[in-house]
């Protein structure tokens, strides 16, 4: 019986795996499988093995060229992977892709500053350099949120060059999370046990007040000035989502950890929506760990109660097909809308 279940699976890998050589076209059917999807998820297993990171830079150039994708999404803070857009995108006063990649310096910093990263974020650069008066610039952007601090400092950075005042109001009501000089933990363990109140309401406000000041903030014309406002919206959007997160850390790893893919699966979304309303149709390569990209529903982590970014593309995207019973005729159905709007993962 051993046998016959090893041979089974054999012959099914062979049906279905495809061989690489090195060769132009060894991902020749792969971008044909991804068509005209609009969103594309790669992951890999690890955080910083060479050969997942080589193929993924090499599969994103594919979908840059060939299928016109314009913004690539990472598992990192917004405020390192923004520093790096601007670079990409020839902005800021970084020489090199090395200087441009230094602001990743927490832990795992191996993830973003190393050599396959440095020389896709130099090809990046090059691409967007060549690019004609008309030609769209591709975009680098994070998705996580353990950025708190920065965060905080990156919105104070934006107000006080367009409204010094509202500076003011945001440094007053940030003015309480600076009691834990900067740590987090500190931060999240204080509050869950009632040694600290906390900060939920001030930084909700914080939120708030600079959404409803977005007409008055984006009046000057141009990608530029709407993509600062996005930046400092998605910093004060990442202090609120942080602030939760650092306070369930201490309650529970799942709802730590859902509260982590939620506000990924969020940035995503608002991403996509800040790209298409400046008359850019949104095509966006995901880069993440396969734990984030594949369905939870799939996996053990659905019986823990856990969802992750996946999962909650899958529901946002198609919800209609996302109702079922969890049967075979389901999960065949989650399959079909995998290939609808295109997943990857490196095992």
């Amino acid at each position: 019986m051993l046998d016959a279940t090893k041979t089974n699976i054999v012959e099914a890998l062979r049906k279905s795996v495809h061989q690489l050589t090195g060769a132009a076209t060894d991902y020749d059917s792969l971008i044909d499988l991804i068509g005209n999807a609009r969103l594309v998820l790669i992951g890999e297993a690890s955080h910083g093995t060479h050969e997942f990171y080589e193929q993924r830079a090499e599969i994103t150039k594919r979908l840059i060229q060939e299928k016109g994708f314009n913004a690539v999404a990472v598992e990192a803070d917004g405020p390192d992977a923004y520093r790096l857009n601007r670079y990409v995108q020839g902005v800021n006063e970084d020489l090199t892709p090395i200087d441009a990649l230094s602001g990743f310096q927490h832990f795992p910093s191996w993830m973003w500053r190393n050599l396959d990263v440095v020389k896709f974020v130099n090809w990046l650069r090059e691409y967007n350099d060549n690019l004609n008066e008309t030609g769209v610039k591709v975009g680098f952007y994070g998705l996580d949120l353990y950025s708190m601090y920065a965060s905080i400092a990156a919105v104070l950075d934006y107000l006080e060059q367009v409204d010094p005042e509202a500076a003011n109001r945001a440094r007053s009501r940030y003015a309480c999370l600076e009691n834990f000089g900067e740590d987090t933990h500190s931060y999240g363990y204080a509050t869950s046990l009632g040694i600290s109140e906390s900060c939920e309401g001030e930084v909700i406000k914080q939120l708030r007040e600079l959404q409803n000041r977005v007409a008055d903030y984006t009046h000057k014309q141009g990608r530029l000035a709407a993509d600062e406002f996005f930046y400092a919206e998605q910093n004060a959007r990442i202090v609120k989502n942080a602030e939760a997160y650092y306070r369930a850390m201490f309650t529970g790893r799942v709802s730590s950890w859902n509260i982590r893919d939620r506000h990924m699966a969020e940035t995503l979304e608002h991403l996509m929506t800040h790209l298409d309303q400046q008359d850019i149709p949104a095509k966006i390569v995901v880069w993440e760990h396969n734990s984030h990209l594949g369905d939870a529903r799939a996996t053990d982590m659905a019986r823990q109660g856990e969802v992750n970014l996946g999962q909650l593309n899958h529901q946002r995207l198609f919800p209609r097909r996302c109702e079922g019973d969890g049967g075979e005729g389901e999960a065949k159905e989650q399959r079909r809308i995998t290939n609808d709007y295109g997943l990857l993962t490196m095992d």
